[in-house]
């Protein structure tokens, strides 16, 4: 008799059953990425493609598409009013939703983890736990404080009210999971040929993994890094001072590469969607987004544009021109007249590859770690910031072979785009601002990523539009718990907002934000 594995997330997060969806079952299904056939299961790798390639879909490229994008401004949504985004027209539909979706994917991450430690499979729990932190990271990033050692054991130990946890432990909780995951790794460096028969990151090579979970923690120390009782500076200084303990991504050969084959079960998100409905007269670039990649000189003339730019979005007929980002809806409409769109071509296509993270952004990271003086390395911070500048552009290079008029990057395209005004080291009054600017940039298309390094460093400085009036002119801090987790577990949840020190909506910054650490308004209002 087959054995059925139900949605947990809902329930051991704290949430009731919304709907027959969230408890679906894995049957009968040998199609559907999100589904699949269970029975007495021994091998945990058998969770690892429909969880892996479902949140590869939705909490990545889908998320950066419709939320990250329109939040950190850019891109701006100006088809009408089904979509409001950007003008911070969030309700209890989206925070149920986003929160569900990592809650159910990690709820069968931790099944995986469980058999792994079942069926003595020590590669497949380390994998199990890298990924656990990869969601997990995003959860309390969005919503702040959330239930992590007694999450996902409704199942086995029927624990249904789980503890909040304060976002410090969280996150030490987290480094602690990476820290096992890298100990494992260690002692198993090898290719994993059952992973790798699924594996369209790294093939099953748990080297690869290895530098991709010690990343992480980089990622994560230095989320935390404004909190000095974290102890980043020190942590992340260990790691770096011990590299072969902690290998970490170091060429953009080790980026965490998603490469999607359009075959069943590793197609894009976007594998059927039309360009009416991916781009056309509706995802737009913004002002925001053309500020920061075009070199508009004394006389108006736009004379340099970021290799980039022409990648990622269609120049107008008119030059390069964004819309307005919360605009009024009379703004919007006025705005969206010419404004470059989303390069449907290189964005719709079924192999698309997906990034987790990569090589541009461990360079950030030390950049920034080294300017501030909390760690010391043999590179300048200038070296690392130009290295890292570097390595996006020419991540991003082979994607523009597939623009309607191909785009190239070149070595010598590098070298002018770092003595441009745009990105120069020396120029720049403010390094800390410029590195915070360029990894901005260096997000684009990482899942929600900028949205959560936007709110950590206030950079860049954006522009909350006159249309923001749905959160009082107020940038989004977090999203709100849904109603059913603050009806179901409600004194978890209200010790959680007390800790936080605010109420359930967006307006309470999480505790490592810019908001939190300073006390000061993240991008005050000021009507233009």
């Amino acid at each position: 008799m087959k054995k059925k594995l139900l949605y947990m997330g809902l329930a051991v997060l704290g949430l009731s059953v919304m709907g027959t969806s969230c408890t679906r079952d894995f049957e009968e299904t040998n199609h559907d990425p999100n589904n699949m056939v269970l029975g007495d299961l021994q091998n945990p790798y058998a969770m690892f493609t429909p969880t892996f390639y479902g949140m590869t879909n939705s909490q990545w490229q889908y998320y950066s598409w419709f939320w990250n994008d329109e939040l950190v401004q850019y891109t701006t949504f100006s088809g009408g009013s089904t979509r409001e985004e950007n003008r911070y027209k969030i309700g209890e539909a989206n925070f149920a939703s986003v929160w569900n979706g990592y809650a159910n994917r990690c709820t069968n991450i931790m099944h995986m983890i469980e058999l792994a430690k079942k069926y003595n499979n020590s590669s497949a729990e380390a994998v199990g736990l890298t990924l656990k932190v990869l969601l997990m990271e995003n959860l309390t990033a969005i919503y702040g404080d959330i239930p992590y050692k007694e999450a996902f054991r409704g199942r086995s130990e029927g624990i249904t009210k789980p503890v909040f946890e304060s976002q410090k432990e969280v996150y030490e909780d987290m480094l602690a999971d990476l820290e096992k995951a890298n100990e494992i790794y260690a002692a198993n460096p090898k290719t994993d040929a059952t992973l790798g028969a699924v594996d369209q990151m790294y093939a099953g090579n748990l080297k690869q993994w290895r530098k991709f979970n010690n990343s992480l923690m980089l990622r994560l120390l230095c989320r935390v890094s404004g909190r000095p009782e974290m102890k980043s500076g020190e942590r992340i200084q260990a790691m770096i001072n011990d590299q072969t303990k902690y290998p970490v991504i170091s060429s953009n050969a080790d980026n965490a590469t998603v490469q999607l084959t359009g075959i069943d079960p590793y197609f894009s998100y976007f594998h059927n969607k039309l360009k009416t409905d991916f781009t056309s007269s509706t995802y737009k670039a913004s002002e925001q987004m053309i500020k920061m990649t075009v070199y508009t000189d004394d006389q108006g003339i736009q004379s340099y544009t970021d290799p980039r730019l022409p990648i990622w979005f269609n120049e107008g007929n008119d030059g390069w021109k964004g819309a307005i980002s919360g605009g009024t809806p009379d703004e919007r409409n006025r705005s969206n007249v010419g404004a470059a769109q989303l390069n449907y071509e290189v964005f719709v296509r079924d192999d698309a590859p997906v990034y987790f993270m990569d090589y541009a952004e461990v360079l950030f990271i030390l950049a920034e770690m080294e300017q501030r003086g909390e760690i010391t390395l043999d590179q300048t911070p200038q070296e690392l910031y130009e290295g890292a500048v570097k390595a996006s552009l020419l991540k991003w290079a082979p994607w523009g072979l597939f623009s309607a008029t191909p785009c190239y990057i070149t070595d010598e395209d590098v070298t002018k785009f770092l003595a441009s005004d745009l990105a120069n080291w020396d120029k720049a009054e403010n390094k800390l601002q410029l590195i915070g600017e360029q990894k901005y940039l260096a997000l684009f298309w990482t899942g929600m990523e900028a949205y959560h390094e936007v709110r950590r460093t206030g950079y860049p400085v954006l522009t909350i539009g006159n249309g923001t009036d749905f959160n009082d002119y107020k940038y989004p801090q977090r999203f709100a718990y849904p109603n059913t987790t603050v009806a179901n577990n409600r004194e978890n949840v209200d010790a959680a907002l007390a800790r936080m020190g605010g109420d359930n909506t967006m307006k309470t910054p999480v505790w490592w934000s810019y908001s939190a650490i300073t006390g000061n308004v993240l991008f005050p209002y000021k009507e233009h």
